[in-house]
């Protein structure tokens, strides 16, 4: 089964944006489709943000420019808002409230 190209391209799309969406519902940022309510799970968070800075890694030079700028701005996006939801403490953050380990592309993925 082959796949054209902007059948690939529409699938990588929907890829980054349903991971985006995973994560704003783990930070608590939006309700769960599934329950409807605030869920928070700092930990899942995070390792759905590893998995898309491993995606931007893992696709460096082989993306349209747009699917460049979706993805810079899902993990920028995704990045604020996990500082955000750390720096409120609670589940999933050390003593502290603040993770010593925000996700960024600048430090490698533990």
């Amino acid at each position: 089964m082959t796949h054209d190209s902007s059948q690939a391209d529409m699938q990588f799309i929907q890829l980054t944006l349903s991971l985006q969406a995973g994560a704003m519902v783990q930070m608590g940022k939006i309700a769960s489709p599934v329950t409807g309510k605030i869920e928070r799970d700092l930990t899942q968070a995070r390792a759905t943000i590893d998995l898309l800075e491993m995606l931007h890694r893992k696709t460096k030079g082989n993306l349209s420019g747009d699917e460049q700028t979706l993805l810079d701005r899902i993990l920028y996006e995704l990045r604020l808002n996990y500082v955000d939801e750390a720096a409120k403490g609670g589940e999933d953050t050390p003593a502290g409230g603040v993770n010593p380990n925000p996700p960024s592309a600048d430090t490698p993925n533990t």
